[in-house]
């Protein structure tokens, strides 16, 4: 839903700035054209008229990429991801986001709700990205952590299991094999230095 939301104000944003950019345009053409200008004024008016040219042509770019990202609504990225010092070693989740920026979905998931961020393993870029986290959620679905709430999506695998399954699935993708659990690394160091 946030990521539809984001691709319809992408559009009306464009959509906004071609009707600005086309009207400024417009009249900029018509001054130009009445115009009894000096040549040095003449000159300005014809930089305007380019510029503002460029500036439509842009905004009717934007505007057909925010039309064509809407019609993909399939498109997405599936991403693969750890918390050890929230749920400790083996324990991933494997969900999709259709945000622009899949990351901002990754911060989302380690705001307050868990004690430290999570690690990303894998981001892949899917034109089918339901029918590819259906498929890995379907190969691993009696090793859920949840089995009474389907919609919470962590599994107890390794990342060897899920790598196979992305390959048999999507196709062969870079993996992060070690997570970075910064945040978590340093509080076990500290407790260590504490005792």
């Amino acid at each position: 839903q946030k990521a539809r939301e984001e691709i319809e104000r992408a559009q009306a944003d464009a959509e906004q700035d071609e009707e600005r950019n086309r009207r400024a345009l417009e009249k900029a053409q018509a001054e130009l054209a009445a115009s009894a200008a000096t040549e040095q004024q003449h000159t300005k008016l014809e930089a305007l008229v380019t510029r503002l040219e460029t500036d439509l042509k842009d905004a009717i770019d934007r505007k057909a990429k925010a039309i064509a990202r809407a019609q993909l609504t399939r498109s997405g990225h599936v991403y693969i991801l750890s918390n050890v010092g929230s749920f400790g070693e083996g324990i991933y989740k494997i969900g999709l986001t259709r945000r622009l920026d899949p990351y901002e979905r990754v911060d989302e998931l380690g705001s307050a709700a868990v004690p430290f961020r999570f690690d990303v393993h894998a981001i892949i870029f899917a034109e089918d990205a339901p029918a590819l986290e259906h498929a890995l959620h379907t190969e691993f679905a009696n090793r859920r952590v949840n089995l009474a709430n389907p919609r919470r999506e962590y599994f107890r695998v390794s990342l060897d299991e899920i790598r196979a399954a992305v390959d048999k699935h999507h196709g062969l993708v870079s993996f992060v094999l070690s997570p970075e659990a910064e945040e978590w690394r340093k509080t076990q160091a500290m407790r260590t230095i504490n005792e």
